[in-house]
């Protein structure tokens, strides 16, 4: 029995010798570990207290190597859940979602985080009319750390329903009148206009459409210039 308990001692304390500092939650997990680089690892459970007119909250999410990784979620201090957010890299990525007090939509985000190692990456380009249909993908330079990217939804906090939506492209407001890189391009369209337009011709005087009217069919008249002299 000694060498029992001895053993599980052992892995006990290696097992908590990597970390500079932790918490044990009532349930027995190991939270809040910082390794001995001084770098926040794991499950983490965050207390904010009201501040100065704002309302604190908690928080529970996964960190990597010191930055935000994963979904986290905030809840208010009476343990209402008021946000669920998604991290990459430490910054927002995918979709957030923020709730009212009471438990009510309140706004949808969409974000995607770059890559501090490799900044360039490839991205879906979606229709404007149906976002789930994706037109194209591009190859492009992303800078910052977090871009609005994707449909972004505001609710009425009462009754629940869209009070409005925008679209963001790489951190840039979508419209109908601009970003014609989110549209397909319509070739026949832009053909047809041009030929059109290359075809367009002066309506002819009546006596030439009379004349040719009555010439058609027969050969080629040979006409004169008008000219008197020799």
């Amino acid at each position: 029995m000694r060498l029992i308990v001895a053993a599980l001692l052992l892995i006990s304390i290696n097992g908590f010798g990597q970390w500079k500092t932790y918490i044990i939650s009532p349930k027995g997990d190991t939270l809040n570990r910082v390794d001995m680089k001084g770098r926040k690892q794991g499950p983490w459970s965050i207390h904010v207290d009201d501040l100065r007119g704002e309302r604190g909250y908690e928080e529970e999410g996964y960190f990597e190597n010191d930055k935000k990784e994963g979904t986290w979620k905030r809840y208010s201090l009476e343990g209402d859940k008021i946000a669920e957010e998604n991290y990459r890299w430490g910054n927002k990525n995918g979709k957030c979602i923020y709730y009212t007090n009471t438990g009510g939509l309140l706004r949808e985000e969409s974000w995607k985080a770059v890559n501090p190692d490799n900044p360039v990456d490839t991205v879906d380009v979606y229709d404007l009319h149906d976002p789930t249909k994706v037109v194209d993908r591009v190859a492009v330079r992303l800078t910052g750390f977090t871009l609005k990217h994707g449909v972004w939804k505001y609710y009425d906090p009462y009754n629940g329903t869209v009070e409005s939506t925008e679209r963001y492209w790489l951190d840039k407001l979508a419209t109908d009148n601009e970003d014609d890189e989110l549209k397909p391009i319509d070739v026949t369209d832009s053909k047809n206009k041009s030929d059109t337009a290359a075809k367009k011709i002066t309506p002819k005087p009546q006596v030439i459409l009379d004349y040719e009217k009555k010439n058609a069919g027969k050969k080629k008249v040979k006409t004169r210039d008008g000219q008197t002299g020799y």
